[in-house]
């Protein structure tokens, strides 16, 4: 398929040859749910814990003799009935992350990518950077070719300058062309496909 490419002015200036099979996929809904399914699962933290009654710092005695005072009886106070004592079934600190098989994976993304262009969100732009760093010379840019929504702009390796110029805009997100975000490409509404990157992705999801 063909797809137009634009210059950092917002102006047509050729065509570029994309991968139907990445670009004109039929779209899996399945794999691109479990795709952000497992990156939001790998992100987790897993530090959430509570105190058993075991754990929990209180006496062992038992606050009343066991007959005869008319209260329920008790064993002590480190029961999950009373203010301050254990927790039953509370969380403790575990491993959320596990591995999406590789397949799949592929597929989620080529799916999302194919979504994009059916939908008219992705952009195919010219090859630039912002050498300064600087964050008002990279909003100069994009004002030409984005309005200011979420936008995921597709790098063909890891920019350091563009990166740091795009840290202090929210609704930026910056991705390698290898180390894509199914969460960034779902929710970004658009996306931003430098030329280099496009031909880079022909060929990394292109081959099976």
């Amino acid at each position: 398929m063909k797809a137009k490419v634009f210059s950092i002015q917002g102006e047509e200036v050729k065509d570029i040859t994309l991968d139907d099979s990445v670009f004109a996929a039929e779209v899996s809904d399945g794999s691109i749910y479990y795709a952000v399914n497992n990156e939001l699962a790998n992100r987790r933290v897993g530090t959430a814990c509570t105190k058993t009654r075991g754990e929990v710092n209180y006496s062992n005695a038992k606050p009343w003799r066991q007959k005869g005072t008319g209260n329920a009886r008790s064993g002590d106070k480190k029961s999950p009935v009373w203010v301050g004592g254990g927790t039953i079934f509370g969380p403790k600190p575990r491993d959320y992350s596990y591995k999406l098989p590789k397949k799949m994976k592929r597929l989620a993304m080529k799916s999302l990518l194919s979504m994009k262009v059916k939908e008219n969100s992705l952009k195919v732009v010219e090859d630039f950077s912002v050498e300064s760093g600087k964050t008002k010379d990279l909003v100069n840019v994009l004002k030409n070719l984005v309005n200011q929504e979420r936008t995921l702009i597709i790098l063909k390796d890891d920019d350091v300058m563009l990166r740091r110029a795009g840290k202090n805009i929210p609704w930026v997100k910056i991705n390698s062309y290898n180390r894509l975000s199914a969460k960034e490409l779902l929710y970004g509404k658009n996306v931003l496909l430098l030329e280099t990157a496009a031909g880079n992705l022909n060929e990394f999801y292109g081959k099976e």
